[in-house]
Protein backbone atom coordinates (compact mmCIF):
# COMPACT_ATOMS: atom_id res chain seq x y z
CA UNK A 1 0.00 0.00 0.00
CA UNK A 2 1.53 2.97 -0.94
CA UNK A 3 2.09 5.99 1.58
CA UNK A 4 -0.92 8.18 0.06
CA UNK A 5 -2.94 5.68 0.35
CA UNK A 6 -1.89 5.28 4.14
CA UNK A 7 -3.06 9.12 4.75
CA UNK A 8 -6.44 8.76 2.99
CA UNK A 9 -6.90 5.90 5.51
CA UNK A 10 -7.05 8.32 8.45
CA UNK A 11 -8.83 10.90 6.62
CA UNK A 12 -11.83 8.56 5.21
CA UNK A 13 -14.07 6.19 7.22
CA UNK A 14 -17.50 5.43 6.78
CA UNK A 15 -18.92 4.77 10.56
CA UNK A 16 -22.61 5.08 10.95
CA UNK A 17 -26.04 6.19 8.49
CA UNK A 18 -27.48 7.60 11.42
CA UNK A 19 -30.49 10.63 11.14
CA UNK A 20 -29.80 13.10 13.80
CA UNK A 21 -33.24 14.51 13.30
CA UNK A 22 -35.48 11.10 13.59
CA UNK A 23 -32.69 10.51 16.51
CA UNK A 24 -33.46 14.07 18.67
CA UNK A 25 -37.28 13.06 18.07
CA UNK A 26 -36.83 9.86 19.44
CA UNK A 27 -34.72 10.55 22.24
CA UNK A 28 -37.13 12.75 23.69
CA UNK A 29 -40.08 10.53 23.84
CA UNK A 30 -37.43 8.10 25.72
CA UNK A 31 -35.38 10.64 28.08
CA UNK A 32 -39.11 12.15 28.95
CA UNK A 33 -39.76 9.05 30.13
CA UNK A 34 -36.37 8.26 32.06
CA UNK A 35 -36.34 12.14 33.92
CA UNK A 36 -40.34 12.10 35.09
CA UNK A 37 -40.68 15.26 32.61
CA UNK A 38 -43.63 17.63 32.50
CA UNK A 39 -43.15 17.65 28.55
CA UNK A 40 -41.25 16.60 25.81
CA UNK A 41 -37.57 17.22 26.78
CA UNK A 42 -36.24 19.78 24.59
CA UNK A 43 -33.16 18.79 22.45
CA UNK A 44 -30.61 20.38 21.04
CA UNK A 45 -27.35 20.80 19.67
CA UNK A 46 -27.16 17.08 18.19
CA UNK A 47 -23.66 16.42 16.78
CA UNK A 48 -21.29 13.57 15.75
CA UNK A 49 -17.80 14.05 16.70
CA UNK A 50 -15.32 14.96 13.79
CA UNK A 51 -12.79 12.11 15.09
CA UNK A 52 -12.81 8.77 16.09
CA UNK A 53 -16.15 6.72 16.05
CA UNK A 54 -14.23 3.78 14.34
CA UNK A 55 -15.60 0.63 16.88
CA UNK A 56 -19.27 2.87 17.67
CA UNK A 57 -21.92 5.21 17.34
CA UNK A 58 -21.52 8.83 19.56
CA UNK A 59 -24.13 11.72 19.74
CA UNK A 60 -23.86 14.22 21.59
CA UNK A 61 -26.26 16.52 22.83
CA UNK A 62 -28.28 19.11 25.14
CA UNK A 63 -31.26 18.62 26.71
CA UNK A 64 -33.54 20.83 28.86
CA UNK A 65 -36.99 19.84 30.71
CA UNK A 66 -38.75 20.58 33.84
CA UNK A 67 -40.40 18.11 36.38
CA UNK A 68 -42.70 19.71 38.83
CA UNK A 69 -42.80 23.13 37.46
CA UNK A 70 -38.65 23.23 38.04
CA UNK A 71 -36.48 23.72 35.18
CA UNK A 72 -33.15 21.29 34.39
CA UNK A 73 -31.35 20.52 31.61
CA UNK A 74 -27.55 19.44 30.93
CA UNK A 75 -25.28 18.33 28.08
CA UNK A 76 -24.65 14.35 27.22
CA UNK A 77 -23.30 11.95 25.21
CA UNK A 78 -25.29 9.04 23.88
CA UNK A 79 -22.63 5.97 23.39
CA UNK A 80 -24.73 3.56 20.62
CA UNK A 81 -23.41 -0.11 18.88
CA UNK A 82 -22.75 0.65 15.05
CA UNK A 83 -25.19 -0.58 12.91
CA UNK A 84 -24.51 -3.80 10.98
CA UNK A 85 -25.03 -1.81 7.76
CA UNK A 86 -21.78 0.04 8.96
CA UNK A 87 -19.43 -3.00 8.53
CA UNK A 88 -18.54 -3.16 12.13
CA UNK A 89 -14.55 -3.47 13.07
CA UNK A 90 -15.50 -6.41 16.29
CA UNK A 91 -17.91 -8.71 15.73
CA UNK A 92 -19.60 -7.54 18.93
CA UNK A 93 -20.29 -4.74 20.49
CA UNK A 94 -21.40 -4.94 24.83
CA UNK A 95 -22.96 -1.79 26.02
CA UNK A 96 -24.14 -2.86 29.03
CA UNK A 97 -20.35 -4.22 29.85
CA UNK A 98 -19.23 -1.51 29.13
CA UNK A 99 -21.69 0.07 30.92
CA UNK A 100 -20.94 -1.53 34.04
CA UNK A 101 -16.78 -1.77 33.52
CA UNK A 102 -17.05 1.95 33.70
CA UNK A 103 -19.51 2.28 36.60
CA UNK A 104 -17.24 -0.27 38.80
CA UNK A 105 -14.35 1.65 37.94
CA UNK A 106 -15.87 5.05 39.25
CA UNK A 107 -16.67 3.31 42.18
CA UNK A 108 -13.45 1.66 42.92
CA UNK A 109 -10.80 4.47 41.77
CA UNK A 110 -10.18 7.79 41.27
CA UNK A 111 -10.10 7.28 37.21
CA UNK A 112 -12.35 10.20 36.26
CA UNK A 113 -15.21 8.60 34.48
CA UNK A 114 -17.94 10.69 32.43
CA UNK A 115 -21.11 10.19 34.97
CA UNK A 116 -23.22 8.07 34.33
CA UNK A 117 -27.06 8.71 33.35
CA UNK A 118 -28.72 5.58 32.14
CA UNK A 119 -28.62 2.48 30.53
CA UNK A 120 -30.97 1.32 28.20
CA UNK A 121 -31.29 -2.54 26.72
CA UNK A 122 -34.50 -2.47 24.96
CA UNK A 123 -33.12 -2.12 21.46
CA UNK A 124 -37.00 -1.10 19.62
CA UNK A 125 -36.17 2.69 20.61
CA UNK A 126 -33.06 2.65 17.80
CA UNK A 127 -32.29 -0.70 17.14
CA UNK A 128 -29.95 -1.57 19.54
CA UNK A 129 -28.89 -0.95 22.98
CA UNK A 130 -27.05 2.56 24.45
CA UNK A 131 -26.64 4.22 27.37
CA UNK A 132 -26.26 7.92 27.92
CA UNK A 133 -23.52 9.70 30.15
CA UNK A 134 -22.42 13.46 31.34
CA UNK A 135 -21.13 15.40 28.51
CA UNK A 136 -17.70 16.47 30.27
CA UNK A 137 -15.96 19.75 27.76
CA UNK A 138 -11.74 18.59 27.07
CA UNK A 139 -9.71 18.77 24.33
CA UNK A 140 -8.25 15.16 22.77
CA UNK A 141 -4.93 13.84 21.54
CA UNK A 142 -6.10 13.92 18.15
CA UNK A 143 -6.23 10.18 15.82
CA UNK A 144 -7.61 11.84 12.52
CA UNK A 145 -5.48 13.90 11.61
CA UNK A 146 -2.92 12.22 13.77
CA UNK A 147 -1.47 14.43 16.88
CA UNK A 148 1.99 13.63 15.29
CA UNK A 149 1.91 16.09 12.46
CA UNK A 150 0.02 18.96 14.45
CA UNK A 151 -2.30 20.11 16.99
CA UNK A 152 -2.03 20.95 20.48
CA UNK A 153 -0.06 18.10 21.63
CA UNK A 154 2.65 18.75 18.59
CA UNK A 155 2.77 22.48 19.97
CA UNK A 156 3.60 21.50 23.65
CA UNK A 157 6.51 21.68 25.35
CA UNK A 158 8.99 18.75 25.93
CA UNK A 159 8.67 18.45 29.21
CA UNK A 160 4.60 19.13 28.69
CA UNK A 161 4.48 16.31 26.81
CA UNK A 162 6.23 14.41 29.48
CA UNK A 163 3.64 15.25 31.59
CA UNK A 164 0.59 14.07 29.31
CA UNK A 165 2.74 10.92 29.03
CA UNK A 166 2.96 10.72 33.18
CA UNK A 167 -0.31 11.61 33.60
CA UNK A 168 -1.14 8.25 30.99
CA UNK A 169 0.60 6.10 32.95
CA UNK A 170 -1.00 7.32 36.13
CA UNK A 171 -4.20 6.41 34.95
CA UNK A 172 -3.37 2.77 33.65
CA UNK A 173 -1.71 2.53 37.22
CA UNK A 174 -4.78 3.47 38.84
CA UNK A 175 -6.70 1.13 36.75
CA UNK A 176 -4.33 -1.90 37.44
CA UNK A 177 -4.90 -1.13 40.80
CA UNK A 178 -8.40 -2.13 41.08
CA UNK A 179 -8.54 -4.59 43.72
CA UNK A 180 -10.69 -8.19 43.21
CA UNK A 181 -10.85 -7.00 39.58
CA UNK A 182 -12.04 -10.88 38.58
CA UNK A 183 -14.75 -10.61 41.59
CA UNK A 184 -15.63 -7.32 40.86
CA UNK A 185 -16.11 -7.74 36.69
CA UNK A 186 -16.91 -11.23 36.76
CA UNK A 187 -18.61 -10.76 33.19
CA UNK A 188 -14.80 -10.29 31.86
CA UNK A 189 -13.19 -13.45 34.13
CA UNK A 190 -13.07 -17.21 32.57
CA UNK A 191 -11.57 -20.32 32.21
CA UNK A 192 -7.58 -21.08 32.52
CA UNK A 193 -5.60 -18.03 31.95
CA UNK A 194 -6.79 -14.45 31.10
CA UNK A 195 -4.10 -13.67 28.55
CA UNK A 196 -4.32 -17.02 26.90
CA UNK A 197 -8.47 -16.32 26.57
CA UNK A 198 -7.77 -12.72 25.25
CA UNK A 199 -5.66 -14.59 22.35
CA UNK A 200 -7.77 -16.45 21.31
CA UNK A 201 -10.39 -14.44 21.16
CA UNK A 202 -8.35 -12.16 18.84
CA UNK A 203 -7.93 -15.61 16.71
CA UNK A 204 -11.66 -15.88 16.64
CA UNK A 205 -12.10 -12.00 15.86
CA UNK A 206 -9.43 -12.47 13.12
CA UNK A 207 -11.39 -15.22 11.51
CA UNK A 208 -14.64 -13.10 11.47
CA UNK A 209 -12.87 -10.14 10.36
CA UNK A 210 -10.89 -11.37 7.56
CA UNK A 211 -10.18 -15.20 7.09
CA UNK A 212 -13.51 -16.48 7.25
CA UNK A 213 -14.22 -13.96 4.25
CA UNK A 214 -11.55 -15.18 2.34
CA UNK A 215 -8.90 -12.90 3.21
CA UNK A 216 -6.33 -14.45 5.23
CA UNK A 217 -3.46 -12.25 5.98
CA UNK A 218 -0.06 -14.19 5.86
CA UNK A 219 1.38 -11.41 8.16
CA UNK A 220 -1.21 -11.69 10.89
CA UNK A 221 -1.02 -15.42 10.42
CA UNK A 222 2.97 -15.13 11.13
CA UNK A 223 2.75 -13.07 14.07
CA UNK A 224 0.24 -15.11 15.81
CA UNK A 225 2.63 -18.03 15.33
CA UNK A 226 5.24 -15.90 16.77
CA UNK A 227 3.32 -15.04 19.80
CA UNK A 228 2.78 -18.87 20.42
CA UNK A 229 6.55 -19.27 19.98
CA UNK A 230 7.63 -16.41 22.26
CA UNK A 231 4.84 -16.94 25.13
CA UNK A 232 5.65 -15.51 28.12
CA UNK A 233 6.89 -17.91 30.81
CA UNK A 234 4.92 -15.83 34.33
CA UNK A 235 2.41 -13.60 33.11
CA UNK A 236 1.88 -12.50 36.62
CA UNK A 237 -1.48 -10.81 38.53
CA UNK A 238 -4.43 -10.57 36.40
CA UNK A 239 -5.47 -7.06 36.61
CA UNK A 240 -8.26 -4.73 35.24
CA UNK A 241 -7.13 -4.02 31.96
CA UNK A 242 -8.72 -0.48 30.39
CA UNK A 243 -7.88 -1.99 26.94
CA UNK A 244 -7.65 1.18 24.74
CA UNK A 245 -4.99 3.02 26.97
CA UNK A 246 -3.51 6.23 25.11
CA UNK A 247 -4.00 9.53 25.49
CA UNK A 248 -6.48 9.15 22.65
CA UNK A 249 -9.24 8.08 25.10
CA UNK A 250 -8.75 10.85 27.56
CA UNK A 251 -10.40 14.69 27.69
CA UNK A 252 -7.59 16.80 28.65
CA UNK A 253 -8.06 19.80 30.96
CA UNK A 254 -4.84 21.70 29.79
CA UNK A 255 -2.59 18.90 30.56
CA UNK A 256 -4.97 17.08 33.29
CA UNK A 257 -7.04 14.30 32.72
CA UNK A 258 -10.67 15.44 32.61
CA UNK A 259 -12.57 12.18 31.69
CA UNK A 260 -11.14 8.42 30.77
CA UNK A 261 -13.21 7.15 27.82
CA UNK A 262 -13.54 4.16 25.60
CA UNK A 263 -14.03 1.23 27.91
CA UNK A 264 -15.31 -1.67 25.60
CA UNK A 265 -11.55 -3.12 25.55
CA UNK A 266 -11.83 -3.70 28.87
CA UNK A 267 -10.36 -6.99 29.79
CA UNK A 268 -8.49 -8.97 32.57
CA UNK A 269 -5.14 -10.05 32.12
CA UNK A 270 -1.36 -9.32 32.46
CA UNK A 271 -0.07 -5.49 33.48
CA UNK A 272 1.69 -5.43 30.52
CA UNK A 273 -1.19 -5.61 28.19
CA UNK A 274 -2.28 -1.84 28.71
CA UNK A 275 1.36 -0.95 28.33
CA UNK A 276 2.32 -2.60 25.32
CA UNK A 277 -0.61 -1.17 23.77
CA UNK A 278 0.22 2.44 24.57
CA UNK A 279 3.66 2.33 23.45
CA UNK A 280 2.87 0.60 20.07
CA UNK A 281 0.09 2.82 19.18
CA UNK A 282 2.41 5.90 19.45
CA UNK A 283 4.88 4.59 17.55
CA UNK A 284 1.88 3.13 15.04
CA UNK A 285 1.27 6.98 14.42
CA UNK A 286 5.27 8.20 15.11
CA UNK A 287 6.00 5.89 12.05
CA UNK A 288 3.56 7.62 9.76
CA UNK A 289 5.09 10.64 10.64
CA UNK A 290 8.72 9.66 9.73
CA UNK A 291 7.20 7.70 6.60
CA UNK A 292 6.45 11.41 5.18
CA UNK A 293 9.77 12.55 6.32
CA UNK A 294 8.09 14.61 9.55
CA UNK A 295 10.01 14.57 12.43
CA UNK A 296 6.56 13.46 14.19
CA UNK A 297 7.24 13.21 17.84
CA UNK A 298 9.95 11.24 18.76
CA UNK A 299 10.33 12.44 22.46
CA UNK A 300 6.60 11.45 23.23
CA UNK A 301 5.82 8.18 24.96
CA UNK A 302 9.25 6.58 24.85
CA UNK A 303 9.34 3.04 25.55
CA UNK A 304 11.74 3.62 28.44
CA UNK A 305 9.56 6.65 30.28
CA UNK A 306 6.37 4.61 30.18
CA UNK A 307 8.33 1.84 31.77
CA UNK A 308 10.01 3.94 34.53
CA UNK A 309 6.88 5.64 35.12
CA UNK A 310 4.69 2.91 35.51
CA UNK A 311 7.61 0.62 37.83
CA UNK A 312 8.12 3.75 40.01
CA UNK A 313 4.31 4.46 40.26
CA UNK A 314 3.39 0.71 40.95
CA UNK A 315 6.78 -0.93 42.22
CA UNK A 316 5.54 -3.81 39.92
CA UNK A 317 8.73 -4.60 37.42
CA UNK A 318 7.58 -4.75 33.73
CA UNK A 319 8.97 -7.59 32.29
CA UNK A 320 8.14 -9.54 28.09
CA UNK A 321 7.34 -6.13 26.74
CA UNK A 322 8.60 -7.00 23.76
CA UNK A 323 5.79 -9.96 23.35
CA UNK A 324 3.34 -7.58 24.36
CA UNK A 325 4.31 -5.12 22.27
CA UNK A 326 3.96 -7.63 19.14
CA UNK A 327 0.91 -8.26 20.82
CA UNK A 328 -0.26 -4.77 20.30
CA UNK A 329 0.96 -4.75 16.59
CA UNK A 330 -1.18 -8.07 15.91
CA UNK A 331 -4.12 -6.76 17.31
CA UNK A 332 -3.92 -3.09 15.52
CA UNK A 333 -3.14 -5.10 12.50
CA UNK A 334 -6.44 -6.73 12.43
CA UNK A 335 -8.10 -3.45 12.85
CA UNK A 336 -6.43 -2.02 10.51
CA UNK A 337 -7.36 -4.54 8.26
CA UNK A 338 -10.64 -4.52 8.83
CA UNK A 339 -11.52 -1.27 8.64
CA UNK A 340 -9.99 -1.48 5.29
CA UNK A 341 -12.01 -3.92 4.64
CA UNK A 342 -14.63 -1.46 5.37
CA UNK A 343 -13.40 0.91 3.18
CA UNK A 344 -13.62 -1.29 0.21
CA UNK A 345 -16.59 -2.07 1.07
CA UNK A 346 -18.24 1.50 1.03
CA UNK A 347 -16.01 2.49 -2.38
CA UNK A 348 -13.66 4.49 -0.22
CA UNK A 349 -10.34 2.21 -1.11
CA UNK A 350 -9.30 -0.55 -3.42
CA UNK A 351 -8.53 -4.07 -3.23
CA UNK A 352 -4.45 -4.23 -2.32
CA UNK A 353 -2.16 -6.24 -4.39
CA UNK A 354 -0.62 -8.09 -2.08
CA UNK A 355 -2.46 -8.96 1.17
CA UNK A 356 -0.24 -8.14 3.66
CA UNK A 357 -0.95 -4.29 2.43
CA UNK A 358 -3.71 -4.88 4.25
CA UNK A 359 -1.70 -3.65 7.01
CA UNK A 360 -1.24 -0.16 7.40
CA UNK A 361 2.15 -0.63 9.47
CA UNK A 362 3.11 -3.64 7.25
CA UNK A 363 6.90 -2.93 7.63
CA UNK A 364 6.44 -2.17 11.34
CA UNK A 365 5.03 -5.54 11.99
CA UNK A 366 7.66 -7.39 10.02
CA UNK A 367 10.47 -5.45 11.76
CA UNK A 368 9.12 -6.62 15.26
CA UNK A 369 9.15 -9.60 14.26
CA UNK A 370 12.35 -10.01 12.69
CA UNK A 371 13.94 -8.39 16.00
CA UNK A 372 14.57 -5.28 13.29
CA UNK A 373 12.58 -2.58 14.63
CA UNK A 374 14.67 0.59 15.54
CA UNK A 375 13.03 2.64 18.50
CA UNK A 376 15.51 5.49 18.19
Amino acid sequence: MSDDTDHTAQQSLTVTELDLDAFGERLSGWLSGKVGADAPPTIGNLSKPATGGMSSTTVLFDAEWSVNGVAESGSFVARMAPEDSSFPVFQSYDLPLQYQVMSGVAAASEVPVPALRWLETDESLFGTPFFVMDKIDGQVVADNPPYVFFGWVFDATPAERAGITAETVKVIAQVHAIDGAAQRFPALDGEGSALRRHFEAQRAWYRWALADDGVDIPLIERAFDWLEANWPAETGAEVLNWGDARPGNILFDGFTPAAVLDWEMATLGPRELDLGWLIFIHRFFQDIATRFDQPGLADFLRRDDVVAEYEQLTGHTVTDLDFYIVYAALRHAIVMARIKRRMIHFGEDTVPDERDDYIMHRRGLEALLDGTYEWD
